[in-house]
């Protein structure tokens, strides 16, 4: 991991036209914009909120909708950082034809360059909480942190998947629709205090429930999304027993992804 911070220093300017690049190709000739950024998660925290509105889901002292947002934000950003690492390498064919350079710039920028819409769904759920009351306390001290893990959870994904799309052009397309499906298993919709109830303190389950709940948190955005409401919602810091499955997970995964990658690399201008 040391060797990928200073490749990010040795190779900062190529990250940044790359990054320029990706941008500018992403909303190039769109009416809209950037603001395409934020439209999804603005329409899924319209839907689930009317959903909420037949079904009934408790989100505690907190208006559902800002509840949302703050979940939905994190959890695209997360989403789309993965899967665009993931198709990072093989949409840069020509560069990797030509010159060498480390080729996980391609992931890590992909990733990095999602903080930009990060960043514009900041100020939305800035005005969201503006508007229902909400002021954020000494604990959104802990955003950075929070984001900071939730990019090495998507670099995970990003660079085994990446290397594995050179060979297997199916991983581009089967991975997003893989991510859509682990949304359900996140406290997006619904809060993570609900998943705790049922498991731990009903025993839903039966002698299975407390595994089960494990089980459930060893998905790094279960305990992120929860931590990440509780320091700009709630008011309290995360709640590091959530977040410590996902993050020995993670702290496990990372590293045999990165090797992985570098691994395959001196291979990928002969395959791509």
């Amino acid at each position: 991991m040391l060797q990928v911070a200073k490749n990010i220093y040795d190779y900062r300017e190529l990250m940044a036209t790359l990054a320029w690049k990706n941008i500018a190709l992403r909303y190039k000739q769109a009416y809209l914009g950037i603001l395409w950024a934020v439209i999804k998660p603005i329409m899924l925290m319209l839907i689930f909120t009317l959903v909420r509105s037949f079904v009934g889901i408790d989100s505690g002292n907190v208006p559902y909708p800002v509840l949302t947002f703050a979940a939905l934000m994190l959890w695209v950003f997360f989403q789309e950082a993965a899967s665009e690492g993931v198709t990072s390498v093989v949409g840069n064919t020509t560069l990797i034809r030509k010159i060498y350079f480390p080729r996980e710039i391609f992931p890590l920028t992909s990733v990095l360059t999602k903080l930009v819409e990060l960043g514009i769904n900041f100020l939305i759920i800035m005005a969201l909480m503006a508007w229902y009351g909400i002021l954020p306390g000494a604990e959104a001290l802990w955003v950075p942190l929070l984001i900071a893990y939730t990019i090495l959870a998507a670099l995970t994904i990003a660079f085994v998947g990446a290397a594995l799309n050179v060979y297997y052009r199916d991983v581009g397309n089967a991975l997003p629709v893989m991510l859509s499906l682990l949304m359900y298993a996140s406290p997006v919709i619904y809060p993570l205090h609900l998943v705790q109830e049922k498991l731990v303190v009903q025993q839903a389950a039966g002698e299975w429930s407390n595994l089960l709940y494990q089980v459930y948190l060893l998905n790094p955005l279960a305990g992120l999304i929860d931590g990440f409401q509780n320091v700009m919602l709630r008011g309290l810091p995360p709640d590091f027993s959530a977040m410590l499955p996902g993050f020995v997970l993670v702290a496990c995964l990372l590293p045999l992804s990165y090797l992985y990658f570098k691994r395959a690399e001196a291979y990928f201008a002969d395959v791509i």
